[in-house]
């Protein structure tokens, strides 16, 4: 007598539609986020991207009409608007690179165990949590003021009645609005670092000074490749951000003595000279500079969490 064994049924394979019917189902309650993203981001760079390509100034309303690229060529033609360019470089480097520096040293220091430490990584993010504009007048009344600022109360204090009293705006504007950005900055790039160290393998650091390693050795060649990516994470973070930095220009220096970057021309060419398509074009060119920035920090973002994954 042979016993036969049943084949467990299989079950049949979803169909399409009720597959797409799930999907649907999963997606539906993002569709009025990504309505309201469109709406709010999307429509208005699009409207932006039309103007750019019009003559269009408030002055003349006569004259409106199609001018093609004539914009964006006097844009990138414009005396100008290729110093507010290059003045954009010079404050985007300089910031990134002291933030990241200054950054990397503090979040060394708070990566010790002392006691105290949640209290002062606190005290350390609040200048990054302040308004930015309220954060520039802080800079350009209480500090800088010739009469009554820190700064030359501090010389006053040191070296008596004698002191030298500077005008820190008119005689080092950039480096006046490069300091406030660092300090404003650095909260940011040391938290992006400090989560870096959190990460780092401690049993391979241990190991290294169990051999002997000094602490210079075991940070040249273990901690700081290990944070290559965080910093250039934050680097790249922090150029998006910089680079359409206004409030620190308009608030400091108006955009004067030489410190009038591209978003501060933007604001110019718009209010004063009433010259939208020029402008939009000019805005057009930041944005499509802050996407080639973007993508760059999205595939660092998946380059990390790649190799979290992989551990």
């Amino acid at each position: 007598m042979t016993t036969t064994t049943e084949r467990p049924t299989e079950q049949p394979p979803a169909r399409p539609a009720l597959r797409r019917t799930g999907d649907w189902a999963r997606r539906a309650p993002l569709l009025p986020a990504l309505v309201f993203l469109i709406i709010v981001t999307q429509l208005p760079f699009v409207g932006t991207l039309v103007i750019s390509f019009m003559n269009w100034n408030a002055y003349y309303p006569d004259e409106r009409g199609f001018a093609g690229f004539d914009n964006f060529v006097r844009v990138l033609t414009d005396v100008t608007t290729r110093e507010s360019i290059i003045t954009t470089i010079v404050l985007t480097v300089s910031v990134v690179l002291v933030s990241l520096l200054l950054g990397m040293l503090i979040a060394l220091l708070l990566d010790r165990a002392f006691l105290g430490r949640g209290f002062v990584r606190t005290l350390m993010i609040t200048p990054f949590l302040v308004v930015p504009v309220a954060a520039a007048l802080v800079w350009k009344h209480a500090l800088y003021n010739p009469e009554y600022g820190l700064f030359n109360g501090l010389l006053t204090a040191v070296f008596g009645g004698g002191a030298p009293q500077p005008d820190w705006i008119s005689t080092t504007p950039l480096t006046a609005v490069v300091a406030a950005l660092v300090w404003q900055w650095t909260p940011f790039m040391m938290l992006i670092i400090l989560a870096g160290l959190q990460s780092k393998p401690l049993d391979v650091i241990e190991a290294a000074q169990l051999d002997g390693c000094s602490a210079f050795q075991v940070f040249r060649h273990m901690t700081f490749p290990h944070l290559r990516q965080y910093l250039e994470l934050g680097g790249l973070l922090g150029s998006i951000y910089i680079v359409q930095n206004f409030d620190a220009v308009f608030t400091i220096t108006s955009g004067g003595l030489g410190t009038a970057n591209l978003p501060y021309t933007i604001y110019q060419t718009f209010y004063n000279a009433q010259d939208y398509g020029r402008a939009s074009a000019a805005g057009v060119v930041v944005v499509i500079g802050t996407i080639l920035i973007a993508t760059l920090a999205l595939r660092t973002v998946s380059s990390l969490f790649r190799e979290e994954g992989s551990r």
